[in-house]
């Protein structure tokens, strides 16, 4: 069965349910914003990414409240200063980042109520944030209002003008570790994800060579009732079907049995071996 859900106006809020459980898990903007009084703020917005890398463009988008159709402080500090810090959220500081989603005032300084540490930025006025092991400085090039009703996003359109990386998170080439970086992510209602050895694996680029595709396996293996979508992929990222050479546990096994060593295989990352059970 498919729940169909038609998108229809005055179900905001059951829309936002949905979306913001489907679309998951999101990076979450973890952003330092300051008014033309010099009041501070920090808020965080899983409406989140990177767009661009020549020119460096992140992007996240304040969404206006359902409840009251309003704006949040930092898309009002954004219109009046056009510079802010984005920092990234790690499982260590989390709850502290949660704790600054209260709907303080606008007087209120975040990093006070959280207990975050603020650190002069080189190139723009905002604060950047100690606890956080990555810090974005960048100016917003544009905001884009997507409409005036509650739930309307804005696209917050930022260029990093310089980057900051705590050395901590690098491995020994000097790449972003993804385990010491130990990232948070939204997920949908009050759910979070984290980055954990368990939770996540490589899958080697398809760039170096062309696949020969799904749709060029041979019949038996393509149509197999054993092998997955996923593993018949992994099969078809070979350039050419490889050539047949003894293998003795293909000997006396039906086609079941062999598609069920092959499935072992592949989940081994034995991909060869499950090659030459197939053919």
């Amino acid at each position: 069965m498919i729940k169909t859900i038609n998108i229809v106006e005055g179900e905001t809020a059951n829309l936002y349910k949905y979306l913001s459980a489907a679309v998951t898990p999101r990076p979450i903007a973890f952003v330092s914003t300051i008014d033309a009084k010099g009041n501070k703020n920090l808020s965080p917005f899983s409406f989140f990414n990177v767009f661009s890398i020549n020119p460096p463009i992140l992007v996240f988008s304040p969404v206006r409240r359902v409840r009251n159709n309003t704006s949040k402080h930092t898309l009002d500090n954004l219109h009046q200063v056009k510079e802010c810090v984005i920092s990234l959220v790690t499982e260590e500081i989390v709850q502290q980042v949660s704790l600054s989603s209260c709907d303080f005032d606008a007087e209120t300084n975040e990093f006070e109520k959280a207990g975050f540490t603020e650190i002069k930025s080189d190139l723009v006025t905002p604060s950047r944030i100690k606890e956080s092991p990555i810090n974005f400085e960048c100016k917003i090039n544009d905001i884009i209002s997507l409409g005036e009703q509650g739930g309307a996003g804005n696209l917050v359109i930022c260029q990093v003008l310089k980057m900051h990386i705590n050395e901590r998170v690098l491995n020994d080439e000097q790449e972003i570790d993804p385990i010491k970086l130990n990232i948070v992510s939204r997920l949908g209602k009050n759910w979070y994800g984290k980055t954990t050895p368990e939770s996540i694996y490589e899958i080697a680029k398809p760039i170096s060579r062309i696949g020969m595709g799904i749709d060029n396996l041979p019949e038996g293996i393509k149509n197999s009732e054993i092998l997955t979508g996923n593993e018949l992929a992994i099969l078809a990222s070979a350039e050419n079907i490889p050539e047949k050479k003894k293998f003795n546990l293909r000997d006396n096994k039906n086609t079941t049995e062999k598609h069920i060593l092959a499935k072992e295989f592949i989940c081994q990352g034995e991909i060869e071996n499950a090659w030459q059970i197939l053919l």
